[in-house]
């Protein structure tokens, strides 16, 4: 083993003179660091200046811990745990405790993560979540009760059609009023299926095809042309058949929710030369409402 030479001028300080091997030094080191003693008052007492050879010296020789500085950082990682618990965000404990978000993270990465949402958020997700399993759920029951509905009404009579034709145009139909008498037979709606009844109570009174006007009235946003060939195909009419179609002026300020391709506006309907008719259905419909009036009454039975 190499012998240490501590002479005045080689770093170690010169206080002592003649030779050591470190074996001896290292023992003496290691005794004075075990009773306590710090790296500085070691190196005094054995005139060790030299800070290699006193780091070989006390290798692996943990130090008293009344030399253990505290660390600075001890109170705000204890601080931004306790931030973090009340359900700070990283960017609210950085601006409460002025320290790097890196060093946040570090100190609380073993702690429950901050849910950011809002009471509304949280809610509307949960809702979302829950409709996920609840909604197929829903709408299975709901198709069959639809189904089983529909396996209920069957074939219609003549006369059941009438009435439902009747009652179908004075809900959706234009009217007169006493104020502005306007006798025509005008009929618009958007859902094909309520259309095709409308045109089977037509043709069930009589009112040839020849008669009928046809109009689409749509957004001008919309696709136009598309809606015009679906509703000439749906009626039976070749589209160059169909009347100018009326553009309605899209709002910005307005929220649509009747938009993509299944929107196709509505379609207007109207029987030429239609006094008589109009009057018809008028009648019948006050018929309607009087015959419930007597039940009502109890003077009909059911």
């Amino acid at each position: 083993m190499p012998e240490i030479q501590r002479r005045p001028g080689d770093g170690t300080g010169g206080l002592r003179t003649g030779t050591a091997t470190f074996e001896s030094l290292r023992e003496q080191a290691v005794t004075l660091r075990r009773e306590g003693l710090s790296r500085r008052q070691i190196r005094d007492r054995l005139a060790v200046h030299n800070n290699d050879i006193l780091n070989r010296l006390l290798a692996d020789e943990p130090a008293p811990e009344w030399t253990k500085r505290p660390n600075a950082k001890d109170d705000l990682r204890a601080k931004a745990r306790e931030l973090r618990l009340q359900g700070l965000t990283y960017d609210q404990i950085q601006l409460e405790l002025g320290c790097s978000k890196s060093s946040i993270s570090l100190w609380v990465r073993d702690l429950p993560k901050v849910d950011h949402r809002s009471p509304a958020e949280q809610g509307r997700d949960a809702a979302l979540k829950r409709w996920a399993h609840e909604g197929p759920r829903r709408e299975a029951a709901r198709d069959a009760a639809i189904d089983s509905a529909r396996q209920v009404v069957g074939p219609l009579s003549d006369r059941e059609l009438f009435l439902t034709g009747v009652a179908l145009y004075w809900a959706e139909g234009s009217k007169s009023k006493p104020h502005r008498r306007a006798e025509t037979v005008t009929f618009i709606n958007s859902d094909p299926g309520v259309i095709d009844v409308y045109l089977s109570w037509l043709r069930l009174i009589g009112i040839p095809h020849d008669r009928l006007r046809f109009r689409v009235m749509i957004h001008e946003s919309a696709d136009v042309e598309g809606a015009e060939q679906y509703w000439a195909d749906r009626v039976g009419v070749d589209r160059t058949a169909l009347q100018r179609t009326t553009l309605k002026k899209h709002n910005p300020q307005t929220v649509r929710k009747n938009t993509g391709a299944d929107y196709r506006g509505c379609l207007i309907v109207r029987v030429s030369a239609s006094c008589d008719l109009y009057r018809r259905i008028e009648g019948t419909w006050c018929g309607i409402v009087g015959a419930v009036d007597a039940i009502n009454r109890g003077e009909c039975p059911i």
